[in-house]
Order: structure tokens, then C-alpha cells, then sequence
């Protein structure tokens, strides 16, 4: 049909001619009358108790509206934030939290803590107020690791969570797992850091609050990922209903997970809006970025594989401890007894897995996600044994991942913890992978860097993720009276095109053309409820939502057209936008019969929630060769190879596009970005583009990129998300290809972001000329 792309197509993204042209409407580019604007004074301390906190000089500055401390919160009624899951997702147990005031109330627990919010006229003047508000402080010892943490006669954090331990619990068949491990051919460990990263969306956070008094209602446009969710919490926080607080989200640069959950200044703006009777507004600094945004892995695992003496798994033990910073925000309980623990062992099939998971705060920003939050973790840990185990053993790894892949015919699979996985096809996808990067020709490639002086490896990793983020999603579709139709959804575009992708969805259902469609979102007043975006939920959760409420406005629609057509209902055929009398040439559009419908007082529109039950699994295999240089350790990453199972695609240009965004980011986790902390200080050591370094262009090679889809079997779209599988299978990857490099100087292990200086260390180290004396973050 002439205008119309459906489900496969690749109509170019139609927000792109608004974003390229200027035509953008982020939250710095809005204009509101009246407006005030709010600086937050953090904590330059990682640990303190508040003496006092004396605003007088302050208040005198011109323009001052309000200093707003933890004192005026508490006489308004404001509460803290509690995480959004407070239980083991499994069992049920609770954790042990303390909930983070809106301001620091006898104690700040982390550099960059909110300690007060100050409201003046222009920005400035409230920057200039904020640096008169005397606090005095009595410094605390700091901790910044998990071991630190958990050591005897650690500083206590929080009085709620005793030896600073939020969960401590056991998963899985600790016995069986004891006896392969004590039987088995070969047993091989490794200690694993996955370093603490900050996202660091292009957009900083930011929000402008206002309160309507004669309504008693606040709205609040925020730069946000998840706008329900986090309008319900922070309605908790003011103490008011959900329905008296309105968030809304224009273009959002971006989010990563920084965006997910609630933080502190959504409700601070809010209260400071109705205390001074005036629109304010608050964008974060990028400094306040690296200190206050959640940020994301900081895990260490202890972890042992047991095989046969052919090479087959019989048994997985992890013991992990994840540092979640100084507070359990948003999902970090979550993503600890869900996400985590969902697919350990990955697509591999064994027997017996035992798991010993602990969170633990510190006197770090506290931790919330970033794209494969858990299922990263997991991947890293199995991916990175099936390589040292090859090593040990003297197995082929690509023979050895072959040899205990779930093969297509035990597919649905379920692992040894109960979860299951629909679909897949994983050793097909493995050897696309490793046939398309052109493995055999890898010989040729390293004599090659070998006779330029360059040590060359070769490295893979398979990935799979557990996607849908929130159960809970709705839409509604209504037939406007101009003929065009209104697309309303519960999730939230943040970059990924559903400005073009839920349109082709919607047409191919109902045959409308494309144009006549428009994507309304990211308004808390335009539909109930929400998931937002996260976990690659939205094409899955929104799109089952548009393809089922599609299917009700056919069967509404039927019986209009059958009398338009002056035939019986059972006589009418749907096809590409129309009804027709079968056998005959006459016909009606779906479009027409809208507008009879709506004449007759019987519109079409349509409301359509549903709560999922199963999840999606996106899989697929990287394949990445790097180049160090012998002197200096600097990593190059020469060449990057995709094989990705995303079920079916949408609009195949956008799912590559968001490929590449994850690939980016996995890319910078390996092999540049670390949130690191002083041990002493409890400082960010890297809390400024001057130290903490992302991916740019010449970092990345050109990437090869492939789909080998199965449908997935849990929604009728047969899709999978697709906007994370870089970032879960990069750091695996790398770490072992450049373990591939090192391993003929004697280099017997190697995690963590790969500095030049790092590697440089690692290879001096096996040489027996220094000793490595960096200490990685647990």
C-alpha cells in the first residue's frame, strides 16, 4: 500500500528532521513565565555528621527566594525515598535499608549528598547563595569498597543496615554443586571486578516544577526515562496522592538507566515551587552528574566452573558481593535477587548452580542500572571462565562453548534455577559469528601485528538478557476527527525512534498510512499508568499493547462496515487498511468506518492494558581482535564482529542503530570509563571528562553486524528488546582477547577497564619487571 511501512521496513526515523534541524524541544529549550531557579549545595564529604547549618548569610543575598534544608522538609511533611523494590525478589525477605532523605538529615553518607536547596531569581544568584550557606561538618572514616565495608570495625553507614549489609543470601544447590566441584576433571576459578561506571546521558538530568495552588496540584517537566514510576514516588515523597502530581517528558537526550528511578530533586523542586509561588528550575552541572546520578556495576564475584574430562560443565559457584553506593536506590535490591540471578550460566547447560549473593553499601553515589543490569555481571563472570578454562585444560573455547550450548531442539530451555528462555538458536548464531568475523584467517592477522611489534587477540562472548523492565503496560488509540489517529503509550521514547517504529507497528496491524499516525507520550494526564522505558521493554510491552488493542478496534469496527456495505458480518474480510464483501469488489476504509463510527456516537477508539508473564531473550555472539603496544599498553580495538538474535525487527535500520549505541558503551566499560574513588578520602578521583574517559569515534572500529532472528514465542510480535546487547557482551569479549594477547608474556589474568597503564602493569608484572599495585573496586 502507496505510504504505508509495516513491521520489517525501513522508513528513516521521522524524528530525525525535528532533531537535525534544531527543531528539538528538550527541557533547557522550554519557556515557562515567572521562573526561578535552584541550586542544590552537595556534600563535599564522604562521610560526616552535620553540627549546623547556617543559611543567614545566604538568605541576604539579592535575589534569594528560599534556603531550604532537611529542618524545613521535615516541618512540611516531606518523607524520604525508599528503594522501588524493598524485598528478595525470590523469597520475599526483606532487605536491610535505611530510606535517603530528600536532604541530609544529621549526616551526609557521600560526596555530592543534597544538603540544601537554594531558590533565587536567576541562576546565578542562587550559585553565589549556595557558597554563603555555612555547614559544619565533623568528618567520618570512609569506605568505598565492599570489602572495606564489610571488614571488621568498618564505619557504620546507616544504622538500619548493620555491618553496612543490605542482603546476605543463598541461592541454588549448594550441595550438588559441592560434590561436582570436589569430583570433577577439571575445576577452574577466577576473581572478577566489574568496575563502577557512570552513564553520563548527553542531556543532564534536570526538572522545572510548578504548583497550582487553587488546585493543589504540582506538575513537574523532568528529563526522565520512567515518568509514572517515578511521578507515583515522588507523590509519596510530598505526601500527596499520584493524581496531584503531573510529570511530564518533552525530548529526552538520552538515559542509559540514569534516568529510571526517582532522585531526591523531583520532589525538592516541586516543594520549592509551591514554598516560593513560583515555576523553578534546576539542570544539573555535569560535575553534579558524576557525583549525584546513579551509577551502574560495581560488582566483584569469586567464581568456580567444574567439568568433565571432556569438557562439559557440571557445576557453577558464585560467590559476589555488588557495592551499591551509599543508599539501595531505585531497583539496586532488584537487580541483585532478580536480574542477576536470572540466566547465571548463560546459555550453557549446567547441571548445578550455587550462588551466594551480598549487597553492600559504601560511601559512594549510590548504584541504579545501565543497560543489562544483572544479566552484564552474569555473562562476564561465565564467559570469562569458559575462556580460562580453556587455557587450563587445554580445550578449543570455541569447541568447548559449542560443546555446552542448549541446543535448538531443547529449546524452550529452562535452567537449573527454574528460569526459562522461549527461544533461540544459539549454536547457529555462534558460528554466524565466528564465520562472518573470518576466525580463520586470525593467524594471519596477528603474524601480521606481530611483524609491526604489536601483540594481537582474539576474543568472544555470547550474551543473553532477560528484557521487559516493568510487567505492566497500556495504550490507547484514538480516531481523531481530522482524519488522523492518535498513538497514546504508556513507554517513552528516549532516543531509540518509536516516533517511527510504533507507527509502523500500528500500520501493518490496521493498515493506516504511516504519516496519519501521531506518537503521543511522556504526559502522566494522557493515559493511567506507564512502564516508561527500561529494559528494552518498550517495542515488546507497548508494541503487544498496540497489536492486541489493533485486533478490538477490527472486531469494534466489523459489524459498522458490514452495515455500511449493506452485507453480513461474516462477509467481511479485513485487509490492508480496508473491509470488503468477499467475492465482490466493494469496500470501505477502516478510516471511514472510524468516522461513521464516531458520527454514531460509537467511536472505535480504544483502551488496551495488559500485564506480561514472560520476558524476552535477545542472544547473540560479539567477536572483537585488539592490537596492544608492547611499550606502552594502549589497546586498540582492531575489528568487531556481531552476530544478534532480536527476534523479529521492527525496522532492522533503527535495531542497528541501537546496536551500535550498546557497543559503544560496552566498548567504553572495557576499555576506558571507571568511576573510581579515593580509599582514604572517599573523593571521586574521576568525576570530570578530564579523567574519566568515554568512547569517541576513532576508539571504534567499523562494526560488522548481523541478525539471525528466531521469533520470539511470548508476544505476538515475535520480537525481542534490542537496545543492550553491546554493553552485556563487550567487556567479556575484550577481556578476552586481550587475555588472548597477553597470555604467551605470562599473563594469567586481567579484568577491569584496560588502561594503557593497567595492561602496561600486568604485562611488567608476568616479565618480572614491576609489581602491579592497582587495586580494583569491589
Amino acid at each position: 500500500m502507496v505510504n504505508r511501512a509495516i513491521i520489517g521496513d525501513t522508513p528513516r526515523r521521522r524524528e530525525d528532521a525535528r532533531f537535525t534541524t534544531g527543531q528539538g524541544a528538550y527541557l533547557d529549550d522550554l519557556h515557562f513565565e515567572g521562573l526561578a531557579h535552584a541550586a542544590v549545595l552537595r556534600s563535599p564529604h564522604a562521610h560526616a555528621e552535620i553540627g549546623r547549618i547556617d543559611a543567614t548569610g545566604a538568605r541576604a543575598v539579592p535575589g534569594v527566594l528560599a534556603v531550604l534544608t532537611s529542618e524545613d522538609s521535615h516541618d512540611d511533611g516531606l518523607q524520604p525515598m525508599r528503594p522501588t523494590v524493598e524485598a528478595n525478589v525470590q523469597t520475599g525477605e526483606q532487605f536491610a535499608f535505611a530510606p535517603q532523605p530528600l536532604l541530609a538529615t544529621g549526616k551526609v553518607r557521600h560526596v555530592g549528598e543534597p544538603v540544601a536547596l537554594i531558590v533565587a531569581g536567576t541562576r546565578a544568584q542562587a550559585l553565589d547563595a549556595a557558597e554563603r550557606v555555612v555547614v559544619e561538618y565533623r568528618t567520618l572514616p570512609a569506605v568505598v569498597t565492599s570489602t572495606a565495608a564489610r571488614a571488621p570495625g568498618a564505619p557504620q553507614i546507616s544504622a538500619e543496615v548493620p555491618g553496612n549489609v543490605c542482603m546476605d543470601w543463598h541461592w541454588g544447590d549448594s550441595r550438588a554443586a559441592d560434590t561436582a566441584l570436589a569430583t570433577a576433571a577439571h575445576v577452574v576459578s577466577l576473581r572478577l571486578d566489574n568496575h563502577r561506571i557512570v552513564t553520563n546521558p548527553m542531556e543532564p538530568r534536570g526538572a522545572v516544577g510548578s504548583y497550582d495552588a487553587a488546585r493543589g496540584r504540582y506538575t513537574l517537566f523532568v528529563s526522565s526515562q520512567n515518568i509514572h514510576g517515578n511521578r507515583d514516588a515522588t507523590a509519596r515523597a510530598l505526601g500527596v496522592p499520584p493524581a496531584d502530581v503531573r510529570f511530564i517528558a518533552p525530548d529526552v537526550g538520552g538515559g542509559f538507566g540514569a534516568k529510571n528511578f526517582t532522585y531526591a530533586e523531583h520532589a525538592l523542586i516541586l516543594w520549592a515551587a509551591r514554598r516560593v509561588g513560583r515555576p523553578v528550575k534546576w539542570i544539573a552541572t555535569r560535575s553534579e552528574g558524576f557525583l549525584s546520578d546513579h551509577q551502574a556495576r560495581d560488582h566483584r564475584a569469586d567464581a568456580s566452573l567444574a567439568l568433565d574430562a571432556v569438557g562439559r560443565f557440571l557445576a557453577l559457584r558464585v560467590n559476589s558481593v555488588a557495592n551499591i553506593g551509599a543508599y539501595m536506590a531505585g531497583g539496586a535490591g532488584a537487580v541483585q535477587t532478580n536480574q542477576y540471578v536470572h540466566l547465571q550460566g548463560s546459555i550453557y547447560a549446567i547441571p548445578a548452580i550455587a550462588l551466594h549473593v551480598v549487597t553492600a553499601l559504601s560511601n559512594t553515589t549510590p548504584i541504579g542500572v545501565t543497560r543489562g543490569p544483572g544479566f552484564a555481571e552474569a555473562v562476564n563472570i561465565v564467559e570469562r571462565l569458559i575462556d580460562a578454562a580453556a587455557r587450563q585444560c587445554g580445550f578449543d573455547r570455541a569447541e568447548l562453548r559449542r560443546r555446552n550450548m542448549v541446543p535448538a531442539t531443547a529449546m524452550p530451555m529452562t535452567n537449573a534455577l527454574g528460569f526459562s528462555v522461549d527461544s533461540g538458536d544459539f549454536p547457529r548464531t555462534f558460528d554466524r559469528a565466528l564465520e562472518a568475523a573470518d576466525v580463520t584467517g586470525f593467524a594471519a592477522r596477528r603474524a601480521d601485528s606481530e611483524a609491526r611489534g604489536l601483540l594481537r587477540g582474539l576474543g568472544f562472548a555470547y550474551h543473553i538478557k532477560g528484557t521487559g523492565g516493568s510487567p505492566h503496560e497500556n495504550v490507547d488509540i484514538r480516531f481523531d476527527p481530522d482524519g488522523t489517529v492518535s498513538l497514546i503509550t504508556g513507554t517513552q521514547t528516549i532516543g531509540q525512534g518509536h516516533e517511527t517504529t510504533f507507527p509502523q507497528i500500528l500500520a501493518d496491524r490496521l493498515g493506516i498510512p504511516n504519516a496519519s499516525i501521531r506518537l503521543r507520550q511522556g504526559d502522566t494526564d494522557l493515559i493511567p499508568t506507564g512502564g516508561g522505558h527500561g529494559s528494552s521493554r518498550a517495542t515488546y510491552m507497548g508494541g503487544t499493547a498496540i497489536w492486541r488493542a489493533s485486533e478490538t478496534i477490527v472486531r469494534k469496527a466489523r459489524p459498522i462496515a458490514a452495515d455500511a456495505l449493506e452485507a453480513a458480518e461474516a462477509d467481511i474480510a479485513f485487509a490492508d487498511g480496508h473491509f470488503g464483501v468477499v467475492g465482490t469488489n466493494r469496500s470501505i476504509s477502516l478510516l471511514d468506518v472510524a468516522a461513521r463510527a464516531r458520527d454514531a456516537d460509537t467511536p472505535l477508539d480504544t483502551y488496551h492494558a495488559w500485564t506480561r508473564e514472560h520476558m524476552t531473550y535477545p542472544n547473540g555472539t560479539h567477536v572483537v581482535e585488539v592490537e596492544i603496544d608492547r611499550d606502552t599498553g594502549v589497546v586498540t580495538l582492531v575489528r568487531l564482529t556481531a552476530a544478534d538474535d532480536y527476534g523479529v525487527l521492527v525496522n532492522p535500520m533503527i535495531a542497528a542503530g541501537q546496536a551500535h549505541g550498546a557497543i559503544a558503551q560496552g566498548v567504553g566499560q572495557a576499555l576506558l570509563e571507571h568511576a573510581a574513588y579515593d580509599a582514604q578520602s572517599g573523593q571521586m578521583l574521576a568525576g570530570s571528562f578530564m579523567d574519566y574517559a568515554l568512547p569517541r569515534a576513532d576508539d571504534l572500529p567499523s562494526f560488522h553486524l548481523e541478525f539471525t532472528g528466531t521469533r520470539c514465542t511470548t508476544n505476538p510480535l515475535g520480537v525481542k528488546g534490542c537496545g543492550e546487547a553491546g554493553a552485556v557482551a563487550m567487556l567479556p569479549a575484550i577481556g578476552n582477547a586481550i587475555m588472548d594477547a597477553l597470555v604467551s608474556l605470562g599473563v594469567t589474568h586481567f579484568d577491569g577497564p584496560a588502561t594503557p597503564y593497567r595492561v602496561w602493569q600486568s604485562m611488567r608484572a608476568a616479565t618480572g619487571r614491576v609489581s602491579v599495585t592497582h587495586s580494583p573496586h569491589g
